[in-house]
This record gives C-alpha cells, structure tokens and sequence, in this order.
C-alpha cells in the first residue's frame, strides 16, 4: 500500500466517517480534526486559532502573493505581513505534505487534494449525498431539528466550498476536481466503504 487518498465531502454524507473506516481497511492513519493540531504544534500557532480559521475563507487572497511566499519560505516580509488566516493555510499546506511524504493514509478535506497535486500516488475522492440522507445523518449526529440540520448543512457547505475554491485553483464538488465522486446515499457507508477500497486496491494495481 503506497497510495494517499484525499476526500472532499458535503457535510451529512458521511465523508469523515467513510474516510476512517477506508483507513481501518488498509491500516493507516486518516487525518481530520488531528490535522489541525499538527499544524498548530509545527507553525506555532495556537490551536485554537488554527480551529477558527479552520475551512473558512477570507475574501482578501492574495494568491499570487501567498504562492511566491511559499516558494521562498516564511521569512521574507510578505509573509509576515500576511493575514493569520492565510498563514493557517500555509501552515496546513505544509503539514498535509510532510504527512503524505511519511506514507499511506486518508486526508479529510482542507484542499489535500490541492496540497498533493502532481504527486502520483494520490487518489483524489469526493463525498457527497441526498439531502435527505444528509439531513437524517445531521439530526441524529448532532441531536438537530430537521430545520436546524438544513440550516447547518448549508453553511457549512458553504464554507467549505468557498475555501476550497478561494485557495485551490479548482471548483469544489466538481466531477472533475476529482478521480472519483460517489453519492454515499446510494450505497450507504459501507457500501461506498467497499467501493473506494475496489478503486484503490485497482488503482494500486494499474501504478505498482
């Protein structure tokens, strides 16, 4: 087993869950919430802060900006110029990188697809689901009403959406920001567990 797997997922469809029990399958490590505190022990960042600018954007990118810092490490004045949620990004960025460089495992969401682009042992997933499906998994998740579940479904989208497409030079959702999508409504959990363990073990095989 060689291959980092990258999931992008809608909020409701399971993507976080799905994404731990591919990891179980093959025995790795799959990287979500635990991301973010790695990052935060490696920039020196508080964690907390990290947490707040966790998937949300700001609307100030300076993409071309942040790139050429990044191609010239953080000490130059751009840098520390640089609004903190952008310097949370980078220091995500690095993070998903050195993981990937370490061996197989899953990454959920924060542009782990974009971070690893060109690399070709990466396969790249996205989750999505019915909304009712969704809006079922929400409520019981999180003891929501079916309002409330709709509600944070949306924002929460939303966000994820606009950070994705604010830092990566592609289109969150879309079939072909990704190797594979597949509606987890469809097949369940397990069923889109197995799935992506097909597509991997293949994919495996192709590039062995």
């Amino acid at each position: 087993m060689n291959t980092v797997i990258t999931i992008g997922r809608q909020f409701g469809s399971a993507g976080r869950e799905i994404g731990e029990k591919v990891a179980d399958y093959f025995g790795i490590k799959c990287y979500d919430k635990d991301l973010l505190t790695r990052a935060a022990k490696e920039s020196g960042f508080c964690e907390e802060m990290i947490q707040n600018h966790d998937e949300r954007p700001t609307n100030s990118f300076l993409y071309n900006l942040v790139m050429d810092t990044y191609s010239f490490g953080y000490n130059n004045s751009s840098f520390v110029d640089m609004p903190i949620s952008h310097k949370v990004f980078l220091a995500q960025f690095d993070t998903i990188k050195k993981i990937a460089d370490e061996g197989p495992c899953v990454i959920v969401g924060r542009c782990a697809d974009y971070a690893l682009a060109g690399r070709t042992n990466v396969v790249n997933l996205f989750i999505y689901g019915n909304d009712e499906a969704k809006t079922k998994h929400v409520m019981e998740r999180y003891n929501l009403s079916e309002s409330k579940a709709r509600d944070m479904i949306v924002k929460k989208d939303k966000q994820r959406q606009s950070y994705y497409n604010y830092y990566s030079s592609k289109k969150w959702g879309r079939a072909d920001s990704y190797d594979l999508c597949i509606n987890s409504s469809v097949l369940g959990e397990d069923g889109t567990v197995n799935l992506i363990v097909q597509y991997v073990e293949d994919f495996e095989k192709k590039n062995g």
